[in-house]
This record gives C-alpha cells, sequence and structure tokens, in this order.
C-alpha cells in the first residue's frame, strides 16, 4: 500500500474521499441545471416566472456547480501528481472525458446566460437530449478510474 500512498501519505485517502464528494456535487448541479433550462424554456420571457428560473439557475451556479468544479479539480489534480498517474493510459482517458465535462459545465453557464437575456437558442426536446451528457460521462469516468481497464 505504501508504493500509491505518494507524498500525501495516509491524507490521500481523504483526498480521494473529498474528490468523489465534489463530484458527487458537481454531477447533481450537471443534473439539474439542463432540466431547470427546460423547464424555464416553458415560460414566457420576461414574466415573473421567468425571473424565479433565473434566480434558481444562477444559485445553482454560484453555490453548487462553480465551487464544485473548482474543488474537484484541485483534489484530481492533487491526486494524479500524488499517484503518478500522468504515464498511465486510462488517467489519459479520463482526463479528456473530465475535460469534456467541464466544456460541458462552461455551456451550461453560457446558456444560463442567453436564457438570462430572453434568448431560447435550443428546443426542449435538444435540452432533454443534452440533459444525458452528464450520465453517459459519469458512467466512462467511474469506469476508468476504478476498473483502469488500459
Amino acid at each position: 500500500m505504501a508504493d500509491w500512498i505518494g507524498f500525501l501519505g495516509v491524507t490521500m485517502l481523504w483526498v480521494k474521499a473529498a474528490h468523489v464528494i465534489f463530484a458527487i456535487f458537481l454531477m447533481a448541479g450537471l443534473f439539474m441545471m439542463p432540466r431547470f433550462f427546460v423547464y424555464h424554456h416553458q415560460c414566457p420571457v420576461g414574466s415573473d416566472e421567468d425571473a424565479k428560473w433565473i434566480e434558481r439557475e444562477d444559485r445553482l451556479r454560484r453555490i453548487i456547480l462553480n465551487p464544485a468544479l473548482v474543488i474537484l479539480w484541485v483534489l484530481g489534480l492533487i491526486l494524479a501528481f500524488n499517484g503518478g498517474y500522468w504515464t498511465q493510459g486510462w488517467f489519459h482517458a479520463k482526463f479528456a472525458v473530465v475535460l469534456a465535462l467541464s466544456g460541458y459545465h462552461g455551456w451550461a453557464i453560457g446558456y444560463f446566460k442567453k436564457l438570462k437575456r430572453g434568448e431560447r437558442p435550443l428546443t426542449e426536446k435538444q435540452l432533454r437530449l443534452l440533459n444525458e451528457v452528464p450520465g453517459v460521462a459519469a458512467a466512462v469516468i467511474v469506469i476508468l478510474a476504478v476498473v483502469r481497464p488500459f
């Protein structure tokens, strides 16, 4: 066991636990935000309901999504350096999926800003399909991190 503890020592397990916890927070937010968008689309622009959805989405962004993403990245990079994973194939694949998921987070924040301006560029059906992205990404990330197939 000593060879995979790295510079963090026994603290590594606590860092790993925190990483998983913040991954759960991020995923919860990424599942919720596109669903919020679907419901937001159903109300008239400029209505009281529109303002309430903007406030809900903004709170989700400020309180859950952005902090979870930042903390998740910091802890993930610490774990990657601690474990020396940079040369392993499973890690390269996981890192690529995490980068894509971070891009999805950026898209969600950008789409929130469009809704806030009264724009509705996507249909509800497209938003429902985009709502599946985090689930697929989470499944791939977990398989790569736990099974380490290559």
